[in-house]
């Protein structure tokens, strides 16, 4: 019997979670990582014994008839508990809050599993069904509680799924916004599956026969609800990674004309060490950013306030905003100062510095936002464009003003 359509998906969860692992290793305290992993591996494994040729070997091996009904139940109420604690610790809020309502789902659901065990046991399953156990032992005494007690805590973890993830998709927006509501389409397959159970169960305590609701309608629904929910709660973390992804890019980018205006200067000094093409983007970002602040270093005794006065001036002439026009200012100073540097390569004003002359201005750059507004402002500002082209050489009377 195939259990191909079973087993790709356990082997997709537990290729993800092997994925996952070295951030386990590394956040064990983390209980969202912790839920992540949790919901994975239960997945996972709840495909993997939910499949006919697993429940026939598990069967045979314990010796014990059906024994695998059970067990893929007590799988799917833990599935279910973790899913509620997944979204619990998602959704965050006060950490005594988060462990409370993450304790009494886990509680519950661990009690239900409890009573499985014990209605199976107290039951008398002899004839082995690999896909119809619910139907064919529905009017078995201890057995077919035990099917109603799975089939109520599947549908209760499903529908508090779904209103938990409405009311919090209520006050987000944004991909996490999409992704609940996606996950609570996923899980309001709950619903339709557990009908098509119950129906299918009822009908056999009235004398009828709807197995075909139960073997063959509610598997697909299950199956459908299972993707649909993991594409839910993939799809912010993905868009989320992508994102940051795409800002870091963007930062590396912005941050090019300034590091390219420093970098004649920066190449004057002790060289950094370069990192190789194929590094994180973080990385390069972090170097690009030392690069610069190792620039403004080798030009801080250039920097000349009266520069960026002007140019302060001139740019809230024109309509800048404060922030902006400060910007603007300090990329003025900034070119002015490359060029200034450029000029006295013996680096007397350098000297004069050290030997305690008063200190130079210097421009805001204690935030990476700050570099990216001064980089945007050195290629795009006309301001910083007319200081460039003005910029000449320190004049020789100017420099025994600067080292008085």
């Amino acid at each position: 019997m195939d259990g191909s359509s079973y087993y790709i998906p356990a082997v997709a969860m537990a290729v993800v979670l092997a994925v996952k692992t070295p951030a386990l290793l590394r956040g064990w305290r983390d209980p969202l990582l912790r839920s992540v992993c949790a919901l994975l591996t239960l997945a996972s494994l709840v495909f993997c014994f939910a499949a006919p040729p697993t429940i026939a070997e598990v069967n045979r091996v314990t010796g014990i008839t059906n024994v695998s009904a059970p067990l893929v139940y007590v799988l799917l109420c833990a599935l279910s508990a973790s899913c509620l604690v997944l979204i619990i610790n998602w959704r965050g809020g006060p950490p005594e809050v988060t462990r409370r309502l993450s304790r009494r789902w886990i509680a519950g659901y661990g009690a239900v599993s409890v009573a499985i065990v014990v209605l199976f046991a107290l039951g008398d399953a002899p004839v082995e069904r690999l896909r119809d156990l619910d139907t064919y032992y529905a009017n078995t005494p201890f057995i077919r509680e035990m099917i109603v007690l799975y089939l109520a805590a599947f549908s209760v973890a499903g529908v508090a799924t779904v209103v938990m993830c409405w009311r919090w998709a209520l006050q987000v927006r944004g991909w996490l916004r999409a992704g609940l509501l996606i996950i609570a389409l996923g899980f309001l397959s709950n619903v339709p599956y557990s009908a098509a159970k119950f129906t299918a169960v009822v009908a056999r305590w009235n004398g009828g026969n709807l197995d075909d609701l139960s073997t063959y309608v509610a598997p697909v629904l299950a199956s459908a609800g299972a993707q649909i929910s993991a594409v839910g709660f993939a799809l912010p973390l993905a868009c989320q990674r992508i994102g940051d992804s795409w800002t870091t890019w963007s930062t590396y980018r912005r941050l090019d004309p300034l590091w390219r205006e420093l970098r004649p200067v920066a190449d004057q000094g002790e060289r950094a060490v370069r990192i190789a093409w194929w590094s994180p983007v973080q990385l390069r970002v972090t170097q690009r950013e030392s690069d610069i602040h190792d620039g403004m270093l080798h030009l801080h005794p250039y920097f000349d306030s009266e520069v960026r006065a002007r140019a302060y001036d001139a740019a809230v002439a024109s309509g800048s905003a404060p922030d902006q026009a400060r910007a603007e200012a300090d990329a003025a100073m900034v070119t002015a100062a490359v060029r200034a540097r450029a000029a006295d390569p013996e680096g007397r004003v350098i000297s004069s510095a050290e030997t305690g002359a008063a200190p130079a201005p210097t421009p805001s750059t204690d935030r990476p936002r700050d570099l990216v507004r001064l980089s945007l402002a050195l290629s795009q500002s006309p301001v910083v464009a007319a200081a460039r082209e003005h910029a000449a050489p320190l004049p020789e009377s100017d420099f025994h003003e600067r080292t008085r």
